[in-house]
Order: structure tokens, then sequence, then C-alpha cells
């Protein structure tokens, strides 16, 4: 009974181990982005091997801001009736809870990405979904759209062309 207790204990541990191991990257991303100055040595021609430990040198002013301001103030603009559950500006995240909309009878709650510093439809993620599960495409699709727009107002009205 010791031994396979043992076995049981130490399988689980190295099963624990390698699952940590393949989403290391996947979890920390892609560490290149953070520091792209230090990838390289001082003759330029030969890369250094980033590893886990980078993560934890990395100097939090060396990591750069990826989201747009515009898209990032007229998501919180465009979906105001909705709570804020959790906003992180740094990855781009904006959650939201259940709310209805001016007019609506159905409640809607949203994520949305922002992946670039870039005033493009391809920086915006937007999913909703109701208390049924996630809504149409069309739906999601205006939205964009919608933020997209006041993101272009906002950038108009702040003095960019």
């Amino acid at each position: 009974m010791g031994r396979k207790r043992t076995f049981i204990i130490i399988s689980t541990g190295l099963i624990l181990g390698l699952s940590a191991c393949s989403s290391a990257k996947r979890v920390l991303g892609d560490l290149t982005t953070v520091r792209p100055a230090a990838l390289s040595d001082s003759a330029g021609t030969e890369e250094r091997r980033t590893t886990i430990w980078d993560a934890f040198r990395s100097n939090p002013s060396e990591t750069p801001v990826k989201v747009n301001r515009f898209i990032w103030q007229a998501s919180l603009d465009v979906l105001d009736f909705l709570p804020i559950e959790s906003v992180d500006p740094f990855s781009g995240v904006i959650v939201t809870g259940y709310g209805t909309p001016p007019g609506g009878s159905k409640p809607y709650r949203a994520t949305v990405y922002v992946s670039d510093p870039a005033l493009d439809a391809r920086t915006l993620r937007v999913a909703l979904q109701t208390r049924n599960g996630p809504t149409s495409k069309e739906t999601m699709r205006a939205v964009e759209d919608a933020i997209l727009s006041r993101a272009r107002q906002l950038r108009r009205d702040a003095g960019f062309f």
C-alpha cells in the first residue's frame, strides 16, 4: 500500500510539472514583445535566449501599453450601460457584468479586447452574450462598429485627423 501511494504522489507531481512547462508560454506570452532591445547582443548578430525567469527580471516601465486610447474610451462609452467587473489597460481587456441596454429587454454582458495601439478594426474584439448564450455575429458586429465610430469621433475631437 505504501509503494502504491508513493507512486501516485510522484506520478501526480510529474504530470503537474510537465503540464506547467507546456503552458508557460501560453501564460506568460511571447517574452520577445516585452523587451525587444534585450534580444540581441552588442554586435546584433546573435539572439539571446529568453527564459521564464526573464518575466520576473523585466522592468514594468519597459512594458509598452498596447491599447489604443480612443478605442479604449469608446468601448467604455458605448457599453456604459453595463456594469464593469474588471479592466486592465495593459492587457487591453474590459469585462462587464449583465446589463440591459436603454430601450431593450434582453440583458447582455461583454468582454472587449483591444490588442494593438492602432486605430484599426483588427485591433478590436468584442464578445457579447445573453443569459442563454452568445449573441449573433450581426449584433457583435454592430457593437464593434459603434465602438469604432465613437473612437474615430474621439480622435477627431482630440485634434487628430
